[in-house]
Protein backbone atom coordinates (compact mmCIF):
# COMPACT_ATOMS: atom_id res chain seq x y z
CA UNK A 1 0.00 0.00 0.00
CA UNK A 2 0.96 3.57 -0.78
CA UNK A 3 2.59 6.05 1.78
CA UNK A 4 2.08 9.50 1.54
CA UNK A 5 4.74 12.03 2.17
CA UNK A 6 5.73 15.39 2.05
CA UNK A 7 7.96 17.10 -1.00
CA UNK A 8 10.48 17.18 1.64
CA UNK A 9 10.42 13.88 3.12
CA UNK A 10 10.48 12.53 -0.43
CA UNK A 11 13.40 14.27 -2.01
CA UNK A 12 15.57 12.86 1.15
CA UNK A 13 14.54 9.56 0.21
CA UNK A 14 15.70 10.13 -3.40
CA UNK A 15 18.60 12.07 -2.86
CA UNK A 16 17.94 15.21 -4.88
CA UNK A 17 17.53 18.33 -4.16
CA UNK A 18 13.77 19.75 -3.02
CA UNK A 19 13.70 22.19 -5.88
CA UNK A 20 13.89 19.05 -8.48
CA UNK A 21 10.71 17.59 -7.07
CA UNK A 22 9.24 20.73 -7.30
CA UNK A 23 10.27 21.55 -10.53
CA UNK A 24 9.04 18.18 -11.67
CA UNK A 25 5.98 18.89 -10.41
CA UNK A 26 5.49 21.87 -12.43
CA UNK A 27 6.90 20.35 -15.55
CA UNK A 28 3.55 17.48 -14.95
CA UNK A 29 6.22 14.96 -14.61
CA UNK A 30 5.43 14.12 -11.17
CA UNK A 31 1.35 14.28 -9.26
CA UNK A 32 0.95 15.42 -5.92
CA UNK A 33 -2.66 15.12 -4.19
CA UNK A 34 -2.90 17.61 -1.40
CA UNK A 35 0.60 18.63 -1.33
CA UNK A 36 1.42 15.07 -1.22
CA UNK A 37 3.62 12.32 -3.16
CA UNK A 38 2.70 8.72 -3.07
CA UNK A 39 5.37 6.59 -2.60
CA UNK A 40 4.31 4.93 -5.42
CA UNK A 41 4.34 7.84 -7.71
CA UNK A 42 7.70 8.16 -6.18
CA UNK A 43 9.03 4.87 -7.56
CA UNK A 44 7.33 5.65 -10.92
CA UNK A 45 9.68 9.00 -11.47
CA UNK A 46 12.71 7.20 -9.62
CA UNK A 47 12.37 2.96 -10.36
CA UNK A 48 16.04 2.90 -8.77
CA UNK A 49 15.06 4.82 -5.52
CA UNK A 50 15.09 0.95 -4.20
CA UNK A 51 18.25 0.15 -4.35
CA UNK A 52 19.93 3.53 -3.49
CA UNK A 53 17.14 4.15 -0.46
CA UNK A 54 19.85 2.26 1.81
CA UNK A 55 22.25 4.20 1.14
CA UNK A 56 21.79 6.72 4.97
CA UNK A 57 22.23 3.36 6.87
CA UNK A 58 25.44 2.15 4.90
CA UNK A 59 27.15 5.82 5.65
CA UNK A 60 27.25 4.57 9.08
CA UNK A 61 27.57 0.95 8.61
CA UNK A 62 30.44 1.54 6.57
CA UNK A 63 32.99 2.95 8.98
CA UNK A 64 36.13 0.83 9.62
CA UNK A 65 37.50 3.82 12.04
CA UNK A 66 35.91 4.23 14.69
CA UNK A 67 36.63 7.67 15.86
CA UNK A 68 35.66 8.99 12.24
CA UNK A 69 32.80 6.67 12.76
CA UNK A 70 31.95 8.27 15.89
CA UNK A 71 32.03 11.50 14.81
CA UNK A 72 29.58 11.05 11.81
CA UNK A 73 27.24 9.00 13.98
CA UNK A 74 26.60 12.29 16.25
CA UNK A 75 26.21 14.55 13.42
CA UNK A 76 23.35 12.06 12.33
CA UNK A 77 21.90 10.95 15.25
CA UNK A 78 20.60 12.97 17.67
CA UNK A 79 21.06 12.44 21.36
CA UNK A 80 19.92 9.26 23.50
CA UNK A 81 17.50 11.26 25.21
CA UNK A 82 15.84 12.97 21.87
CA UNK A 83 16.27 9.35 20.34
CA UNK A 84 13.98 7.74 22.93
CA UNK A 85 11.29 9.96 23.31
CA UNK A 86 11.16 9.81 19.14
CA UNK A 87 11.19 6.48 19.33
CA UNK A 88 8.49 5.84 22.23
CA UNK A 89 6.10 8.58 20.46
CA UNK A 90 6.67 6.37 17.06
CA UNK A 91 5.29 3.45 19.07
CA UNK A 92 2.64 4.91 20.46
CA UNK A 93 1.46 5.60 17.18
CA UNK A 94 2.27 2.28 15.52
CA UNK A 95 -0.16 1.09 19.13
CA UNK A 96 -2.62 2.86 17.66
CA UNK A 97 -2.49 1.99 14.38
CA UNK A 98 -2.73 -1.67 16.16
CA UNK A 99 -6.00 -0.64 17.98
CA UNK A 100 -7.16 0.43 14.96
CA UNK A 101 -6.86 -2.17 13.15
CA UNK A 102 -7.78 -4.86 15.38
CA UNK A 103 -11.50 -2.81 15.81
CA UNK A 104 -12.07 -2.91 12.21
CA UNK A 105 -11.15 -6.61 11.79
CA UNK A 106 -13.30 -6.96 14.35
CA UNK A 107 -16.31 -5.28 12.71
CA UNK A 108 -15.36 -6.51 9.58
CA UNK A 109 -15.88 -10.19 10.94
CA UNK A 110 -18.79 -9.54 12.45
CA UNK A 111 -20.12 -8.01 9.12
CA UNK A 112 -19.18 -11.31 7.74
CA UNK A 113 -20.43 -13.36 9.97
CA UNK A 114 -23.72 -11.72 10.22
CA UNK A 115 -23.85 -11.68 6.19
CA UNK A 116 -23.40 -15.23 6.40
CA UNK A 117 -26.26 -16.17 8.42
CA UNK A 118 -28.60 -13.93 6.39
CA UNK A 119 -27.45 -15.72 3.23
CA UNK A 120 -28.27 -18.77 4.89
CA UNK A 121 -31.52 -17.81 5.75
CA UNK A 122 -32.44 -16.49 2.00
CA UNK A 123 -30.65 -19.64 0.37
CA UNK A 124 -31.54 -18.31 -3.13
CA UNK A 125 -30.53 -14.59 -3.04
CA UNK A 126 -27.36 -14.46 -5.60
CA UNK A 127 -26.36 -10.87 -4.23
CA UNK A 128 -26.06 -11.85 -0.70
CA UNK A 129 -24.20 -14.75 -2.05
CA UNK A 130 -21.94 -12.61 -3.88
CA UNK A 131 -21.20 -10.09 -0.63
CA UNK A 132 -20.30 -12.87 1.56
CA UNK A 133 -17.88 -13.99 -0.74
CA UNK A 134 -16.50 -10.77 -1.59
CA UNK A 135 -16.06 -10.33 2.58
CA UNK A 136 -13.95 -13.61 2.32
CA UNK A 137 -11.95 -12.40 -0.29
CA UNK A 138 -11.24 -8.72 0.45
CA UNK A 139 -10.45 -10.37 3.88
CA UNK A 140 -8.04 -12.82 3.14
CA UNK A 141 -6.26 -10.26 0.54
CA UNK A 142 -6.13 -7.56 3.83
CA UNK A 143 -4.49 -9.85 5.75
CA UNK A 144 -2.49 -11.99 3.21
CA UNK A 145 1.59 -11.37 4.02
CA UNK A 146 2.83 -9.11 1.44
CA UNK A 147 6.69 -7.94 0.22
CA UNK A 148 7.70 -4.94 2.83
CA UNK A 149 8.23 -1.72 0.48
CA UNK A 150 11.65 -0.83 1.05
CA UNK A 151 10.83 2.89 0.86
CA UNK A 152 8.36 2.74 3.40
CA UNK A 153 10.88 1.26 5.91
CA UNK A 154 13.18 4.19 5.37
CA UNK A 155 10.80 6.66 5.86
CA UNK A 156 10.11 5.38 9.57
CA UNK A 157 13.67 4.72 10.03
CA UNK A 158 14.24 8.51 9.01
CA UNK A 159 11.22 9.70 11.28
CA UNK A 160 13.55 8.70 14.14
CA UNK A 161 16.83 9.56 12.71
CA UNK A 162 15.75 13.13 11.84
CA UNK A 163 12.31 15.33 12.18
CA UNK A 164 10.74 17.05 9.60
CA UNK A 165 9.38 21.19 10.81
CA UNK A 166 6.83 22.80 9.06
CA UNK A 167 6.80 26.68 9.95
CA UNK A 168 3.42 28.55 9.70
CA UNK A 169 1.94 30.53 8.40
CA UNK A 170 4.79 30.63 5.37
CA UNK A 171 4.59 26.70 4.82
CA UNK A 172 7.86 26.61 4.95
CA UNK A 173 9.57 23.33 5.92
CA UNK A 174 13.24 21.85 7.22
CA UNK A 175 14.91 18.87 8.84
CA UNK A 176 16.59 18.78 11.90
CA UNK A 177 19.33 16.33 11.94
CA UNK A 178 21.93 15.19 14.70
CA UNK A 179 22.10 17.47 18.38
CA UNK A 180 21.38 20.58 16.22
CA UNK A 181 18.56 22.83 17.68
CA UNK A 182 15.66 24.26 16.10
CA UNK A 183 17.21 27.46 15.22
CA UNK A 184 20.37 25.82 14.13
CA UNK A 185 18.37 23.61 11.73
CA UNK A 186 16.24 26.63 10.64
CA UNK A 187 19.31 28.89 9.56
CA UNK A 188 21.02 25.96 8.28
CA UNK A 189 17.79 25.48 5.99
CA UNK A 190 18.24 29.45 4.84
CA UNK A 191 15.31 30.31 6.36
CA UNK A 192 14.76 34.10 7.93
CA UNK A 193 14.28 33.72 11.69
CA UNK A 194 13.87 36.18 13.86
CA UNK A 195 16.67 35.49 16.97
CA UNK A 196 19.07 37.49 18.97
CA UNK A 197 21.42 36.28 21.07
CA UNK A 198 21.28 32.47 20.40
CA UNK A 199 22.01 31.37 24.23
CA UNK A 200 18.97 31.27 25.43
CA UNK A 201 18.96 34.84 27.42
CA UNK A 202 16.54 37.41 25.21
CA UNK A 203 13.55 34.75 24.46
CA UNK A 204 13.77 36.61 20.75
CA UNK A 205 13.39 33.00 19.09
CA UNK A 206 10.25 32.32 20.98
CA UNK A 207 7.47 30.23 19.02
CA UNK A 208 4.85 28.51 19.34
CA UNK A 209 4.25 24.86 19.14
CA UNK A 210 0.94 23.71 17.03
CA UNK A 211 1.55 19.72 16.37
CA UNK A 212 4.05 17.92 18.03
CA UNK A 213 6.91 17.73 20.69
CA UNK A 214 10.35 19.29 21.55
CA UNK A 215 12.97 18.84 24.18
CA UNK A 216 15.19 20.53 25.92
CA UNK A 217 19.19 20.37 24.76
CA UNK A 218 20.61 23.60 25.86
CA UNK A 219 20.29 25.31 29.13
CA UNK A 220 18.16 28.75 29.06
CA UNK A 221 18.17 31.87 31.28
CA UNK A 222 14.94 33.72 29.52
CA UNK A 223 11.60 33.02 31.75
CA UNK A 224 8.92 31.92 30.26
CA UNK A 225 5.41 32.80 31.99
CA UNK A 226 3.24 29.80 32.81
CA UNK A 227 0.62 30.59 30.60
CA UNK A 228 3.30 31.16 28.03
CA UNK A 229 4.45 27.25 28.31
CA UNK A 230 0.70 26.53 28.42
CA UNK A 231 -0.15 28.02 25.05
CA UNK A 232 3.00 26.11 23.82
CA UNK A 233 5.69 28.62 23.54
CA UNK A 234 9.48 27.28 23.64
CA UNK A 235 13.13 28.67 22.46
CA UNK A 236 14.09 27.77 18.89
CA UNK A 237 17.96 28.00 20.62
CA UNK A 238 17.49 25.70 23.36
CA UNK A 239 15.58 22.91 22.10
CA UNK A 240 15.04 20.32 19.19
CA UNK A 241 11.97 17.92 18.45
CA UNK A 242 11.25 14.99 20.39
CA UNK A 243 8.70 13.99 17.48
CA UNK A 244 9.07 12.95 14.02
CA UNK A 245 7.35 15.76 12.82
CA UNK A 246 6.74 19.31 14.50
CA UNK A 247 4.69 22.33 13.36
CA UNK A 248 5.78 26.00 14.74
CA UNK A 249 3.74 28.95 14.62
CA UNK A 250 6.29 31.77 14.11
CA UNK A 251 6.98 35.04 11.95
CA UNK A 252 10.10 34.92 9.71
CA UNK A 253 11.31 38.71 8.09
CA UNK A 254 10.22 39.24 4.43
CA UNK A 255 12.92 41.05 3.65
CA UNK A 256 15.67 43.81 4.84
CA UNK A 257 13.86 46.12 6.38
CA UNK A 258 12.61 43.51 9.12
CA UNK A 259 16.78 42.87 10.13
CA UNK A 260 17.65 45.35 12.96
CA UNK A 261 21.03 47.25 12.50
CA UNK A 262 23.35 45.55 14.58
CA UNK A 263 26.96 46.94 16.10
CA UNK A 264 28.96 43.73 17.21
CA UNK A 265 32.51 43.72 18.55
CA UNK A 266 34.20 40.90 16.43
CA UNK A 267 37.49 39.24 16.46
CA UNK A 268 40.13 38.35 13.81
CA UNK A 269 39.95 34.79 13.91
CA UNK A 270 42.29 34.38 10.83
CA UNK A 271 43.66 36.32 7.92
CA UNK A 272 44.32 34.02 4.71
CA UNK A 273 45.55 34.92 1.76
CA UNK A 274 43.55 33.44 -1.50
CA UNK A 275 45.43 34.72 -4.30
CA UNK A 276 48.07 37.53 -4.09
CA UNK A 277 46.19 40.63 -4.57
CA UNK A 278 43.22 38.77 -2.53
CA UNK A 279 42.96 37.95 1.61
CA UNK A 280 39.99 36.74 3.70
CA UNK A 281 39.40 37.69 6.83
CA UNK A 282 37.31 35.54 8.93
CA UNK A 283 35.85 37.75 11.74
CA UNK A 284 33.87 35.91 15.00
CA UNK A 285 31.48 36.80 17.15
CA UNK A 286 30.90 36.48 20.48
CA UNK A 287 28.66 33.40 21.30
CA UNK A 288 26.13 35.28 23.03
CA UNK A 289 25.95 38.46 20.28
CA UNK A 290 25.95 36.85 16.85
CA UNK A 291 25.14 38.51 13.67
CA UNK A 292 21.76 38.29 12.12
CA UNK A 293 22.04 39.13 8.13
CA UNK A 294 20.85 37.85 4.85
CA UNK A 295 22.58 36.70 2.39
CA UNK A 296 23.79 39.30 0.14
CA UNK A 297 23.64 42.08 2.10
CA UNK A 298 27.05 44.48 3.59
CA UNK A 299 28.36 45.65 6.95
CA UNK A 300 31.02 48.32 7.70
CA UNK A 301 33.98 47.13 9.68
CA UNK A 302 35.84 49.61 11.64
CA UNK A 303 38.99 49.30 13.92
CA UNK A 304 40.28 51.63 16.12
CA UNK A 305 43.89 52.99 15.61
CA UNK A 306 46.11 55.93 17.37
CA UNK A 307 44.79 58.66 14.98
CA UNK A 308 41.03 57.85 14.12
CA UNK A 309 38.94 54.81 13.68
CA UNK A 310 39.51 53.42 10.19
CA UNK A 311 36.33 51.61 8.58
CA UNK A 312 35.16 50.08 5.37
CA UNK A 313 32.00 48.94 3.92
CA UNK A 314 32.22 45.14 2.48
CA UNK A 315 29.40 42.32 1.29
CA UNK A 316 29.19 39.30 3.55
CA UNK A 317 30.95 36.45 1.95
CA UNK A 318 29.25 33.68 4.06
CA UNK A 319 26.45 32.14 4.67
CA UNK A 320 23.82 33.55 7.32
CA UNK A 321 23.58 30.12 8.69
CA UNK A 322 26.89 30.13 9.98
CA UNK A 323 26.04 33.98 12.13
CA UNK A 324 29.15 33.33 14.32
CA UNK A 325 31.84 33.27 11.50
CA UNK A 326 31.77 35.96 9.05
CA UNK A 327 33.78 35.96 5.82
CA UNK A 328 34.72 39.13 3.89
CA UNK A 329 36.92 38.96 0.44
CA UNK A 330 39.15 42.02 0.35
CA UNK A 331 41.46 43.17 -2.37
CA UNK A 332 44.91 44.82 -2.34
CA UNK A 333 43.96 48.13 -2.63
CA UNK A 334 47.11 51.02 -1.80
CA UNK A 335 44.35 54.05 -1.96
CA UNK A 336 42.38 52.31 0.92
CA UNK A 337 43.94 52.59 4.61
CA UNK A 338 41.62 49.61 5.62
CA UNK A 339 42.63 47.57 2.52
CA UNK A 340 46.63 48.54 2.75
CA UNK A 341 46.67 47.97 6.81
CA UNK A 342 45.41 44.38 6.08
CA UNK A 343 48.21 43.96 3.38
CA UNK A 344 50.95 44.66 5.30
CA UNK A 345 50.09 42.36 8.13
CA UNK A 346 48.58 44.61 10.55
CA UNK A 347 45.98 42.32 11.32
CA UNK A 348 46.50 39.67 13.83
CA UNK A 349 44.43 36.62 15.32
CA UNK A 350 42.37 38.35 18.30
CA UNK A 351 42.07 41.90 17.14
CA UNK A 352 39.19 43.36 17.80
CA UNK A 353 36.86 44.69 14.51
CA UNK A 354 33.62 46.41 15.25
CA UNK A 355 31.03 45.25 12.28
CA UNK A 356 28.25 47.88 12.01
CA UNK A 357 24.98 47.05 9.71
CA UNK A 358 23.47 45.03 7.86
CA UNK A 359 22.16 47.31 4.80
CA UNK A 360 21.74 46.51 1.50
CA UNK A 361 18.58 44.79 -0.59
CA UNK A 362 20.96 42.79 -2.57
CA UNK A 363 18.89 39.32 -1.45
CA UNK A 364 17.44 36.18 -3.13
CA UNK A 365 13.41 36.85 -4.18
CA UNK A 366 11.35 34.19 -2.77
CA UNK A 367 9.89 32.31 -6.33
CA UNK A 368 10.35 29.02 -8.12
CA UNK A 369 12.29 30.98 -10.88
CA UNK A 370 15.85 29.47 -11.43
CA UNK A 371 18.52 31.51 -10.36
CA UNK A 372 21.70 33.20 -12.77
CA UNK A 373 24.52 34.58 -10.98
CA UNK A 374 27.55 37.46 -12.81
CA UNK A 375 30.20 38.54 -10.24
CA UNK A 376 33.29 40.43 -11.27
CA UNK A 377 36.83 39.94 -9.06
CA UNK A 378 35.35 40.33 -5.61
CA UNK A 379 32.21 40.87 -6.52
CA UNK A 380 31.73 36.84 -5.77
CA UNK A 381 31.96 37.86 -2.26
CA UNK A 382 28.05 38.79 -1.93
CA UNK A 383 26.98 36.02 -4.56
CA UNK A 384 29.21 33.51 -2.98
CA UNK A 385 26.64 33.76 -0.19
CA UNK A 386 23.42 34.18 -2.16
CA UNK A 387 24.72 31.05 -3.95
CA UNK A 388 24.96 29.05 -0.56
CA UNK A 389 21.82 30.39 0.97
CA UNK A 390 20.10 29.06 -2.62
CA UNK A 391 21.66 25.96 -2.01
CA UNK A 392 20.45 25.45 1.40
CA UNK A 393 17.07 26.71 0.56
CA UNK A 394 16.75 23.76 -2.50
CA UNK A 395 14.04 25.76 -4.05
CA UNK A 396 15.48 26.88 -7.25
CA UNK A 397 15.21 24.69 -10.31
CA UNK A 398 18.91 24.74 -11.24
CA UNK A 399 21.84 27.81 -10.45
CA UNK A 400 24.29 29.07 -13.23
CA UNK A 401 27.05 31.17 -12.30
CA UNK A 402 29.49 34.09 -14.44
CA UNK A 403 32.81 34.83 -12.73
CA UNK A 404 35.04 37.16 -14.78
CA UNK A 405 37.97 38.34 -13.62
CA UNK A 406 39.69 41.45 -14.50
CA UNK A 407 43.30 40.24 -13.16
CA UNK A 408 45.04 37.38 -13.58
CA UNK A 409 44.00 36.04 -9.72
CA UNK A 410 40.39 37.48 -9.94
CA UNK A 411 39.17 33.56 -9.59
CA UNK A 412 40.62 32.89 -6.33
CA UNK A 413 37.67 30.20 -5.22
CA UNK A 414 37.58 28.79 -8.70
CA UNK A 415 38.16 25.43 -7.09
CA UNK A 416 35.34 25.65 -4.72
CA UNK A 417 32.95 26.87 -8.01
CA UNK A 418 34.28 23.52 -10.08
CA UNK A 419 33.45 21.48 -6.91
CA UNK A 420 29.94 22.67 -6.93
CA UNK A 421 29.50 21.85 -10.33
CA UNK A 422 30.86 18.65 -10.37
CA UNK A 423 28.59 17.78 -6.91
CA UNK A 424 25.28 19.33 -7.69
CA UNK A 425 23.49 19.01 -10.79
CA UNK A 426 21.69 21.95 -10.75
CA UNK A 427 24.93 23.87 -10.80
CA UNK A 428 26.90 25.10 -13.56
CA UNK A 429 29.60 27.69 -13.88
CA UNK A 430 31.89 29.92 -16.46
CA UNK A 431 34.81 31.15 -15.50
CA UNK A 432 35.97 34.36 -17.88
CA UNK A 433 38.68 36.72 -18.52
CA UNK A 434 39.32 40.18 -19.56
CA UNK A 435 41.04 42.89 -18.29
CA UNK A 436 38.31 45.45 -19.09
CA UNK A 437 35.36 44.71 -17.43
CA UNK A 438 32.77 46.50 -19.62
CA UNK A 439 34.00 44.57 -22.64
CA UNK A 440 34.01 41.60 -20.12
CA UNK A 441 30.59 41.71 -19.45
CA UNK A 442 29.59 41.99 -23.04
CA UNK A 443 31.07 38.67 -23.36
CA UNK A 444 29.05 37.23 -20.64
CA UNK A 445 26.26 38.74 -22.04
CA UNK A 446 27.05 37.21 -25.34
CA UNK A 447 26.86 33.68 -23.75
CA UNK A 448 23.89 34.00 -21.50
CA UNK A 449 22.55 34.47 -24.71
CA UNK A 450 24.44 31.30 -26.50
CA UNK A 451 22.98 29.42 -23.44
CA UNK A 452 19.62 29.97 -24.34
CA UNK A 453 18.59 31.64 -20.97
CA UNK A 454 14.89 31.93 -20.61
CA UNK A 455 14.05 35.32 -19.79
CA UNK A 456 11.75 33.85 -17.10
CA UNK A 457 15.07 33.89 -14.24
CA UNK A 458 16.03 35.89 -11.42
CA UNK A 459 19.66 37.64 -12.64
CA UNK A 460 21.66 39.04 -9.70
CA UNK A 461 24.67 40.73 -10.72
CA UNK A 462 27.62 41.92 -8.27
CA UNK A 463 30.45 44.28 -9.48
CA UNK A 464 31.94 47.33 -10.83
CA UNK A 465 29.93 49.85 -11.95
CA UNK A 466 30.54 49.01 -15.54
CA UNK A 467 29.98 45.83 -15.39
CA UNK A 468 26.95 45.96 -13.63
CA UNK A 469 25.57 48.32 -15.87
CA UNK A 470 26.20 46.79 -18.99
CA UNK A 471 25.04 43.62 -18.29
CA UNK A 472 21.44 44.94 -16.55
CA UNK A 473 20.94 47.35 -19.94
CA UNK A 474 21.67 44.12 -22.18
CA UNK A 475 19.34 41.70 -19.96
CA UNK A 476 16.75 44.26 -19.82
CA UNK A 477 17.12 44.93 -23.54
CA UNK A 478 16.32 41.04 -23.81
CA UNK A 479 12.61 41.67 -22.09
CA UNK A 480 13.89 40.52 -18.81
CA UNK A 481 11.89 42.37 -16.66
CA UNK A 482 13.08 45.06 -13.72
CA UNK A 483 11.65 42.73 -11.12
CA UNK A 484 14.07 39.98 -12.21
CA UNK A 485 17.24 41.76 -11.79
CA UNK A 486 19.16 42.53 -8.84
CA UNK A 487 22.44 44.81 -8.67
CA UNK A 488 25.01 45.72 -6.22
CA UNK A 489 28.00 47.92 -7.55
CA UNK A 490 31.02 46.56 -5.28
CA UNK A 491 33.58 49.29 -5.57
CA UNK A 492 36.23 48.11 -2.91
CA UNK A 493 35.15 49.91 0.17
CA UNK A 494 31.82 50.87 -1.53
CA UNK A 495 28.73 48.49 -1.84
CA UNK A 496 26.01 50.31 -2.74
CA UNK A 497 22.67 49.12 -4.77
CA UNK A 498 22.91 49.62 -8.39
CA UNK A 499 19.83 51.50 -9.81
Amino acid sequence: MAHWLTVWRAAQLVGVARGVLQQQVRDGALSLSDGLVSTDELLRVYPSARLEASGLLERVASIKDEAFGKRVRERLLPSQEVLAQRLFLQSQELADVRRHLQRYHGLVIELQQRVRALAASREGDAELQELTQSLSQGLAKALATESVDLLDVMDDMLKVMSAQVTVRPSGHEFTVEGHDTLLEAGLRAGLKLNYGCGNGTCGMCKVRVIAGEVAQIQPFDYPLSQAERGQGYTLLCAHTPASSELTLELLEASGPADIPSQEIVTHVRAVTALAPDTCLLHLQTPRSHRLRFLAGQSVELAIATAGDDLHASHPIASCPCDDRNLHFFIPRDAGDAFSRRLFEGEFKAGDAVTVRGPFGDFVLAEGPRPLVFAACDTGFAPVKSLIEHALALEAAPSLSLFWLATRSDGHFMANQCRAWSEALDQFEVALSSNADAARGAGEIAQAMRADLFDIECDFYLAGPREFVQVLHDDLRAAGVPAQQLFALVTEHDVAEQAA
